[in-house]
C-alpha cells in the first residue's frame, strides 16, 4: 500500500475558534492564499486527492489540484465533518443550548446517543472506519492525500480508542488549517 496523508482544509467564512462550523461555510480570501500555499509544500510521491464534500473541504482540493496538476479521484461525503447538531451550527461552549449540553454530559457514557440531528459518536467511529477502508483501497494506485475536516481526521487517526475517546482525543487535537499528517496505520486498525 502506498501512503495516505491527511490535510484540514483551509481557513473558511465564519470560523470561529470553539465554535461549530455551518457546514456550507466556503473558504475566505485567506483560506485560498493558505490552499495555494500548500500545494507549493506538497508532500513527495501524492499521486492523487480525494476529499470532502462540504465546501470548505471541496474547494481547497480544488484550488491544491489546480496549483499541482494532481487529479481529484473522490469528492464525496464519507469524508464529512462529524455532523453536530443544527442546533449549535454558529456557536461556542458559552451559548450552548441545554439539550446539547446535556448530549455532551452523557456521550462519553453512551456512544450511540444522538443530540437532534446530529451524529453520534459511533456513527461517526462506524463512517471513519469506512473511511480507512476506502482510503486504503485508493491507496493501492499510488500515494494519496485526503482533504477533509479536523474531527473526522482526528478520530480516523484514533480509530483503535474506540468510538468516545477517539472523538475526545480529536476534539483536543488542533489541527492548523492546511496542516498535513502522514496516517500511520496500527496493527488491527
Amino acid at each position: 500500500m502506498a501512503d495516505i496523508w491527511l490535510m484540514r482544509h483551509a481557513a473558511y467564512q465564519g470560523h470561529q475558534s470553539g465554535h461549530h462550523a455551518h457546514p456550507d461555510a466556503p473558504l475566505t480570501d485567506e483560506g485560498r492564499e493558505q490552499a495555494r500555499h500548500a500545494a507549493s509544500n506538497l508532500p513527495t510521491g501524492i499521486t492523487s486527492i480525494v476529499t470532502s464534500t462540504m465546501p470548505r473541504a471541496r474547494q481547497t482540493a480544488e484550488i491544491f489540484a489546480h496549483h499541482t496538476g494532481l487529479p481529484i479521484v473522490a469528492a464525496i461525503p464519507i469524508f464529512a465533518e462529524w455532523r453536530a447538531p443544527s442546533i449549535v451550527h454558529g456557536r461556542g461552549p458559552d451559548s450552548y443550548p441545554s439539550a446539547y449540553t446535556t448530549w455532551r454530559a452523557q456521550r462519553h457514557e453512551n456512544p450511540e446517543l444522538r443530540c437532534g440531528d446530529g451524529e453520534s459518536l459511533a456513527d461517526l467511529h462506524a463512517r471513519a472506519t469506512d473511511c480507512l477502508t476506502l482510503l486504503t483501497a485508493t491507496a493501492r494506485r499510488g500515494s494519496l492525500l485526503l482533504i477533509s475536516h479536523a474531527l473526522l481526521l482526528g478520530v480516523l487517526t484514533r480509530l483503535s480508542d474506540g468510538p468516545a475517546v477517539a472523538f475526545e482525543e480529536a476534539a483536543q487535537d488542533p489541527w492548523q488549517f492546511t496542516e498535513t499528517r502522514e496516517l500511520t496505520l496500527v496493527a488491527g486498525s
